[in-house]
């Protein structure tokens, strides 16, 4: 068995260890050490990381009792190694840890929500509540998080058997536990059964900032962030609303109104962009109406093409008006042509017939239904001259 010394002192950052047994696995090693500073994954936390002698330690992980350090070199079984902590690793996972206690503490305090799940991951932390909780309550939530983080209050740990253990004001307790329990608890507040690593004193976790919460199955999500990555988080969110006041020439408190009054202003532009093309492409439908060819029938074919495949949505809304007519649009881009055919209410043509000539001619692929089918293939080149090929035999349809 491995002592864990992790568990009385996490402030111990390393130690001189005895290599117990070590065996590859995947392309890494697994290290046994007699004693260790290392926190495997568990609990909701994840592991530390650091070295043996040098040797890069990626995870430590625990099953069935023995604790493995993941390496990416061999130990040989009985030597002596220093086993020595990437800190500020340590120092992340504790101050997450703690600050998730806390939080989880401060919303079951003030508003009875209860912390039924907790996710940490290197970049994202979130606890879920079983009930939910407004914008207004969170911050006031947060606010008592960080006030007994301020006072800095002691952290201790404590080993009770389970019966005992159950007498506590604990928030919450898992009645399943049994024999001897691991209890850790804030002074003056939080107190629970955990097995993760946590400092010694509140003040350690610097501050908890809650970056957002999104309701989740009877409750919410609540993610957020303690220490240094609550202080990177601010720094980037800082430095953006900073650079985008600066764009706008405002001060950062009008930023938000600043990006509501470009948003009304864009969606106008868009607007008036949208009347734009419309009355442009009505021009270039009416100028093609006039060159329209006409079958033996008197069926008129009227044959434009546009260079946006956006453009055919509008197009076949303003070939309705053409209620005596076969429209036929062709979109050329770049790497793509669209391809669309409308009939006017008053003809009984079907214009999955006039696509299959599309199809067949530009090897493309399309269906749809007898007043209205679209298609599209793979740019063509020398396109204009097979267009007007499949206008022609149109012609004979």
């Amino acid at each position: 068995m491995t002592e864990k010394l992790y568990e009385n002192n996490a402030l111990l950052r390393s130690c001189k260890s005895t290599v117990l047994a070590c065996q590859e696995k995947d392309g890494h090693y697994l290290v046994e050490l007699d004693r260790t500073v290392f926190f495997p994954e568990g609990g909701g936390q994840l592991s530390d990381r650091g070295t043996l002698d040098g040797i890069k330690v990626s995870h430590v992980c625990e099953s069935e009792g023995r604790i493995y350090h993941v390496c990416d070199h061999p130990l040989q079984p009985g030597a002596k190694v220093e086993a020595a902590l990437d800190w500020q690793v340590r120092m992340d996972r504790m101050q997450q840890h703690l600050g998730e206690h806390l939080l989880s503490y401060a919303c079951w305090k003030l508003f009875g929500a209860n912390n039924v799940g907790f996710h940490m991951s290197e970049d994202m932390v979130a606890i879920d509540l079983d009930k939910e909780l407004t914008a207004e309550e969170l911050l006031q939530a947060e606010l008592m998080t960080n006030e007994i983080i301020w006072d800095n209050r002691p952290v201790t740990i404590s080993y009770l058997e389970s019966e005992k253990a159950a007498q506590l004001p604990m928030r919450k307790f898992n009645s399943k536990l049994q024999g001897l329990l691991r209890i850790v608890a804030v002074e003056g507040a939080d107190c629970c059964t955990c097995c993760g690593t946590h400092p010694p004193y509140t003040g350690m976790v610097g501050l908890v900032k809650i970056i957002r919460s999104d309701k989740h199955k009877q409750g919410v999500r609540v993610e957020f962030a303690c220490g240094r990555r609550a202080l990177k988080d601010a720094d980037v969110k800082n430095s953006v609303l900073l650079q985008t006041a600066a764009e706008l020439s405002i001060k950062p408190a009008q930023v938000y109104d600043g990006v509501l009054r470009l948003k009304d202003e864009l969606a106008q532009m868009r607007e008036n962009i949208r009347n734009r093309t419309m009355q442009l492409l009505r021009y270039e439908l009416q100028q093609a109406a006039e060159r329209a060819l006409k079958k033996d029938d008197g069926t008129v074919l009227i044959s434009m093409v546009t260079d946006d495949s956006k453009n055919i949505k509008p197009l076949l809304a303003l070939a309705g008006e053409y209620e005596d007519a076969v429209c036929i649009f062709l979109a050329v881009q770049e790497e793509r042509m669209t391809y669309a055919v409308m009939a006017g209410q008053k003809l009984s043509a079907d214009c999955r017939v006039y696509i299959k000539v599309l199809n067949n001619i530009f090897q493309g692929r399309g269906g749809g239904k007898a007043d209205c089918s679209q298609g599209g293939a793979d740019f063509c080149p020398g396109w204009q001259a097979l267009f007007q090929q499949a206008v022609k035999e149109m012609q004979k349809i």
